[in-house]
């Protein structure tokens, strides 16, 4: 069994009362701040919690403990901490991977799992560039961060939103932006290649809402889904970042699909 370090307090912006409880998890490099518009919408209705990741934003930066078990870990501290109950958890690229490693490694915290252009998946061609992409971000640093996530935007990104990222992704360590990407795609129990994603998301029970740019992912995403109110679309107008892309149909989206989850012991 593998050793785990320790939990990690995050900081967290908060919000609302309502239930089932929503926890918006950022991506790579990102933090709490970009779903601001969310928060305050979900907060009409539900408790919604956004914290900053371990090395990211606000939240302490510890050396080590950067997979998305270890992220799930700090999470699940942080919803014991605050009584939350089952949550619905939201999670973009990055956040995909550890919202999903959330609901294996601690089923009984989650109610239910939105994706967004999660970073799992990636085939062979996609693995095969990772260790040269990550030699080339401990090299170069902030600049091929820069270079990256300016790929990742779409035509219709807002300008506000891509320099805000553009921001983020400057300030963040270089060496916390690397480990992240091994404990995605190179540490020992990663599971964002194909192969191995496939066999992790069998163990995840609860329904699944997946929302991609891609429609050949989102296609990879509907034959790895498992529970009946499960459901997969896919926005290919937008980049990466579709959640900010288009904020209020994702908004109108999320909360039209938790409305028909049910209470907390439905199935």
């Amino acid at each position: 069994m593998t050793t785990r370090p320790s939990a990690v307090p995050l900081h967290c912006d908060r919000g609302g009362t309502g239930a089932p409880p929503l926890l918006l998890v950022h991506g790579w490099g990102g933090d709490a701040g970009e779903w601001a518009p969310h928060l305050a919408a979900w907060s009409r209705r539900h408790r919604v919690l956004a914290p900053d990741l371990r090395g990211h934003g606000r939240s302490p930066a510890p050396r080590e403990g950067y997979g998305p078990r270890d992220f799930a870990a700090d999470l699940a501290a942080l919803l014991h901490r605050l009584d939350t109950g089952p949550v619905v958890a939201v999670g973009h690229s990055m956040g995909g991977q550890i919202v999903t490693a959330l609901a294996v490694e601690h089923p009984a915290l989650v109610r239910a799992v939105v994706v967004l252009d999660p970073a799992y998946g990636a085939d062979e061609a996609e693995l095969a560039r990772v260790p040269a992409e990550q030699e080339a971000l401990r090299a170069e640093g902030a600049g091929w961060a820069l270079k990256f996530v300016r790929g990742a935007f779409g035509p219709h990104t807002p300008p506000g939103v891509r320099a805000r990222h553009e921001r983020l992704m400057a300030a963040m360590d270089p060496e916390v932006l690397a480990r992240c990407r091994d404990g995605m795609y190179l540490a020992p129990d990663a599971f964002g290649a194909r192969a191995a994603a496939r066999a992790y998301l069998t163990r995840r029970r609860c329904p699944v809402l997946g929302v991609y740019s891609s429609e050949a992912a989102a296609d990879w995403e509907r034959a790895a889904l498992a529970h009946p109110y499960s459901r997969v679309e896919a926005w290919p107008e937008c980049g990466h970042y579709l959640h900010e892309d288009r904020p209020e149909a994702l908004i109108e989206l999320v909360e039209e699909w938790t409305a028909g989850l049910g209470g907390p012991g439905a199935a």
